[in-house]
Parts: structure tokens; C-alpha cells; sequence
């Protein structure tokens, strides 16, 4: 069965929240099915440090990225959600 990893960029609210915790909110909203792989964290500027990450979803899900963008856009601490790659593996 074949999933797409999807990366994606996720800009904070403020310098003051704490990577690992928007993470962790991000994680217990996100629709079923898909799951982190993992995270990078990334400099932008002025101490504002933005997350990438890699999920993995099923194939056949409705909608493609849009059900992840808007449980991620509604994340608590979370500003703003750019996809950055879409590509499918065979597992």
C-alpha cells in the first residue's frame, strides 16, 4: 500500500511559544490516519524559529492536504501553514 509524505511549514504565533508544545498540539489534532514522522526545527529571523514537518497519509484520503492544513491552521500557537512537498512512497 502506497502513502503520501507530506512536508509541511508551520509558522508559530509568537517567539515566546516553545517548538515541542506546538508540536505536541499539533500531533493530538490531526486527522486520523495521519501521523508525524518526524520534525525540524528552522531559524527565520529575529528569534522566530519555524517547524517543518513529515507526515505520512493514506493514499486514498478525500480532500488531499486540505484536511491537514485546517487541523493544523487550527492548532493553538499556530500562525500560519505553507505545504512544501507532496510525494508519494511505497511502503
Amino acid at each position: 500500500m502506497a502513502k503520501v509524505l507530506v512536508v509541511v511549514k508551520v509558522y508559530p504565533e509568537s517567539i515566546e511559544l516553545e517548538p515541542e508544545v506546538i508540536v505536541e498540539r499539533i500531533k493530538s489534532n490531526l486527522p486520523y490516519g495521519v501521523e508525524l514522522l518526524r520534525y525540524d526545527v528552522e531559524p527565520v529571523a529575529f528569534g522566530l524559529n519555524a517547524l517543518r514537518l513529515y507526515l505520512a497519509m493514506p493514499e486514498e484520503t478525500e480532500g488531499g492536504t486540505e484536511p491537514i492544513e485546517a487541523a493544523i491552521s487550527s492548532t493553538e500557537g499556530v500562525s500560519n501553514v505553507d505545504v512544501e512537498l507532496v510525494h508519494r512512497v511505497s511502503l
